[in-house]
């Protein structure tokens, strides 16, 4: 028996990318050069290209550009830059898991702060981070994604500004993942940050449907101005080591998309408005009966929602919605937060994301009515189901 599991997890959209994007590969299919090495820091006309938007959109000058196969390789590429393994770094829980485990795999396990949010905003605590700083032995960096994955929270300019002030009086590194920039709703707009001690990370993956093609991008701070003139210099060695350069015919991509541009980005999250109001109204039972209940859905692509007393076991939740109510969700023990869950709503269609919250919705009354009797209930029904057969591809 194979189980068809709709999936409100993977972080992903469900469009692809914009046809200039398409028509850039297939323009240069015969292009012999692309099979070569290519600049560590990126095509120079993407680079060029990238200049132009982080000037013209998000205000960011007196950069440098490196392209990277991601946005977790680039907080790859700046964990190995700036931290030795026992300095210090902030992440704020919930976290966003790769970049701890980045932060593991290169030996920093065991220095990792991790900073408040408030829980009834799960915006982070910035009286804790002005303390933390003004520590004795403060931290070497401070994390943030904004808006945030895992939460769906975006962070005010004020907040942000605030931040900033903050680690530069502290002469600690300030890195902002932005890769969820395009997606802000009701309204809300994303602002960036920069300076000397400021590195901002962004991606292509998800709002230009490339999460295939692997490009994101690093903006830090020339030689100038940051606070260590070293920086670019040293990337450049983390850059070779890693992937010497980006697969050249993804950055051909990326040049396309960029084409298209913001306009038809928000195009694309103009149309997400109906998965989002039908995932919250999934979430319903939950805000109806915890205290903090429901946050997100100010960006990103994400709500973050509280579990039931009683069921604060989330992994234990999420196995049981898979079996039982053929829905996926990502646990909070994931982001460093037992009892809450992370909910997405791009990476389905419209039809399979109603689907998907109808499902989701059943089984969370169904929690909210029972309790953890109900995850008790449903072991006897796992009888005769077939474990070994493989996921719908809808997980």
């Amino acid at each position: 028996m194979q189980l068809h599991v709709f999936g409100s997890v993977i972080g992903i959209v469900h469009w692809d990318p914009p046809q200039q994007a398409m028509n850039a590969v297939v323009a240069s299919a015969g292009d012999n050069s692309l099979n070569q090495y290519g600049s560590g820091a990126g095509l120079p006309d993407l680079v060029k290209a990238l200049e132009h938007k982080l000037a013209t959109e998000n205000g960011i000058t007196q950069s440098e550009v490196m392209v990277t196969a991601g946005a977790n390789q680039a907080f790859t590429n700046v964990v190995l830059t700036l931290l030795d393994p026992q300095n210090q770094v902030v992440l704020f829980k919930p976290y966003y898991f790769n970049h701890l485990m980045a932060v593991q795999m290169t030996g920093g396990a065991d220095n990792v702060v991790y900073g408040r949010c408030n829980p009834e905003s799960w915006h982070p605590d910035l009286d804790w981070l002005e303390e933390c700083l003004q520590s004795g032995d403060p931290p070497r960096m401070v994390v943030l994604v904004n808006p945030c994955n895992p939460t769906g929270v975006l962070m005010s300019k004020s907040e942000l500004q605030r931040a900033h002030k903050l680690c530069e009086q502290a002469g600690a590194w300030l890195i902002v993942d932005n890769t969820y920039e395009h997606f802000t709703y009701d309204g809300r707009q994303h602002t960036c940050v920069s300076g000397p001690h400021v590195v901002n990370i962004f991606s292509m993956s998800k709002a230009f449907g490339m999460m295939g093609w692997r490009l994101g991008y690093i903006a830090y701070p020339n030689a100038d101005v940051a606070a260590d003139p070293e920086v670019g210099f040293q990337m450049s060695k983390v850059q070779d080591t890693i992937p010497i350069c980006v697969t050249q015919m993804s950055q051909v991509a990326a040049l396309g998309a960029l084409q298209a541009g913001s306009p038809w980005v928000r195009e694309q999250v103009q149309g997400l408005s109906s998965n989002r109001e039908a995932i919250l109204d999934a979430l319903s039972p939950l805000a109806d009966c915890t205290n903090s209940g429901v946050a997100g859905g100010e960006g990103a692509i994400y709500f973050w929602a509280k579990l039931p007393q009683g069921c604060e076991d989330d992994e234990a939740v999420v196995s049981w919605l898979v079996k039982k109510h053929k829905v996926c969700v990502v646990p909070g023990t994931a982001c460093g937060c037992p009892g809450y869950v992370r909910v997405a709503f791009a990476n389905l269609d419209e039809g399979k994301c109603k689907q998907a919250a109808a499902q989701l919705k059943c089984g969370l009354q169904q929690l909210v009515h029972q309790g953890a009797a109900a995850l008790d209930s449903s072991t006897s029904a796992e009888n005769g189901v077939d474990h070994s057969a493989a996921p719908n591809e809808d997980l």
